[in-house]
């Protein structure tokens, strides 16, 4: 097999003034290997004055540079017409290359006398709302032109929408085309991520996680430190998280250090999957998957746990019985689910209160996550009372596993040895600030256990505490179950320590 090339990370440079834009690529270079210069988020005046000093700028420039001035209809930062775009571009560039749009592109061809380099151009396409259904044509459209470089920028709102972008990539390929191919926004990532090592040009990647100019663009370093791009190759392992959402996710950290620390030849990848039907059959069953990729394995999360099962091949019994899968292998052509969680969460709350035999213990939730803590509780031999808003769904889990139920509303978990939160209030984002019970319902509960991790505090937690009660977070759990998980994946034993360590400095960095 040929050597793994190093994969181009460009990063791209969206600044007001021109001074902040030489500021911003002497900081860009020091993480990129191209570095793009977005003249559209200039101000007209800064514009001009930037265009009036191009061959200086670029002189000072020690990266390889793409010059880029897209239209607001583009996604470009301001209002430039079709005309004021090609008076801008109709020069002599002697500096690496120049993005154009296919529009400006098809005017430029008309122009008998052109100075525009073909050999310097990258021609662009971009859709910020889909992906359009003639991405074919439209590609095709690109291909017609004399540019070097093809490039054409989609939004995916499930990642099942990655496959078009892969199937340009292996046309390009194929046609001997020079081809960067990008799936936009959360449910893209796996583009920008695997997109190189399948024929793309490069990858773009941010400055920082807050300065990205497109949506769902990862912070260069990260490209590089956390997924490792540069030794992502057609015989790489792929595994990942499936749910919705995964950004707020912490399992990239801890999977990929364990998979650095033992050398294997893996990545870990957040998808973003709302269908799950089409994601298992387009993408993950190796007898109907639309994609050529080493994919080994997955971790599952919230909504998928349960639904997920009926499309597996085999259900470990413990799975089958706990009644949600958090973990499928994926061997030779089969699918094969595991539970993962039970044992994690019971492993970390016994090495805090020891046997729980009779312990008399309440559950919030009626999801894979409450589920697997009723089957783990139940198989220690506690008693078990199952919280929920919605009675009638929840009567259904609590009679599978023997549990009592009672509404959550006013609720007192006085008389508990231990509450768990199996449910997802609190978790980073637009769940941060909710609780399933505050300080007045804990107290005279011994115990409060948080199964959400990112925060590792939570308001749930700081209720308990306010409460007098001891309180445990959900990072050693979730640390627990990722380290069975790698074992399923790899049949290796990685480092509790390293996954450990991975997942603690995630969080500190949030």
């Amino acid at each position: 097999m040929e050597a793994k090339t190093k994969t181009q990370i460009c990063v791209p440079v969206c600044e007001a003034t021109l001074t902040a834009m030489q500021q911003a690529a002497v900081r860009a270079s020091e993480v990129g290997d191209l570095i793009e210069l977005r003249f559209d988020c200039l101000t007209r005046n800064e514009l001009n004055r930037a265009t009036g000093a191009l061959d200086t700028l670029l002189s000072t420039m020690d990266h390889p540079v793409i010059i880029t001035l897209r239209p607001a209809e583009q996604g470009g930062g301001g209002s430039f017409e079709l005309k004021y775009r090609r008076d801008f571009f109709d020069r002599p560039f002697t500096k690496d290359f120049v993005d154009i749009e296919l529009d400006l592109a098809t005017m430029l061809m008309a122009i008998r006398n052109v100075k525009v380099d073909w050999k310097r151009v990258i021609c662009s396409h971009h859709d910020f709302q889909r992906v359009p259904a003639d991405l074919t044509q439209i590609y095709e459209r690109l291909a017609a032109t004399p540019a070097r470089i093809l490039k054409i920028a989609v939004q995916a709102q499930d990642v099942i929408d990655c496959l078009p972008v892969f199937k340009l990539m292996e046309r390009a390929r194929i046609e001997g085309r020079e081809i960067i191919a990008i799936a936009m926004g959360e449910a893209g990532i796996a583009s920008r991520i695997l997109g190189p090592s399948r024929g793309g040009f490069l990858t773009y990647g941010s400055l920082g996680e807050q300065t990205g100019t497109a949506p769902g663009q990862v912070p260069a370093a990260e490209l590089r430190q956390l997924y490792r791009v540069d030794e992502i190759d057609s015989e790489t392992g792929i595994t990942g998280l499936i749910g919705c959402p995964v950004s707020h996710s912490i399992s990239p950290h801890i999977q990929n250090a364990a998979f650095a620390a033992t050398r294997v030849n893996a990545v870990f990848i957040p998808f973003e999957v709302h269908d799950l039907r089409a994601f298992v059959t387009r993408m993950a069953n190796p007898l109907t998957r639309e994609l050529n990729w080493n994919l080994r394995g997955l971790s599952v999360t919230a909504p998928h746990k349960s639904a997920v099962m009926d499309l597996l091949d085999s259900v470990h019994e413990v799975a089958r019985e706990i009644g949600a899968v958090n973990t499928i292998v994926i061997d030779q052509d089969h699918l094969l689910g595991y539970n993962t969680d039970a044992a994690a969460l019971i492993d970390a709350l016994k090495e805090r209160v020891g046997d729980l035999k009779g312990a008399n213990c309440a559950v919030v939730g009626a999801g894979g996550a409450a589920r697997a803590a009723l089957w783990g509780l139940r198989s220690q031999g506690a008693a078990t009372t199952l919280f929920a808003r919605d009675l009638k769904k929840a009567s259904l889990v609590a009679d599978r596993f023997a549990a009592h139920l009672k509404p959550l509303r006013n609720s007192s978990f006085r008389e508990f040895d231990v509450v768990v939160n199996a449910t997802p209030l609190g978790t980073r984002g637009p769940l941060a600030e909710e609780t399933p019970a505050i300080a007045e319902q804990l107290g005279g509960a011994r115990l409060v256990y948080d199964l959400v991790y990112n925060p590792s505090e939570t308001r749930f937690l700081r209720e308990a505490r306010a409460a007098g009660c001891e309180t445990l977070g959900g990072l050693t759990m979730l640390v627990n179950q990722a380290v069975e998980q790698f074992r399923l994946w790899t049949g290796i034993d990685p480092s509790y320590e390293v996954m450990q360590h991975a997942a603690t400095r995630a969080l500190s960095n949030e």
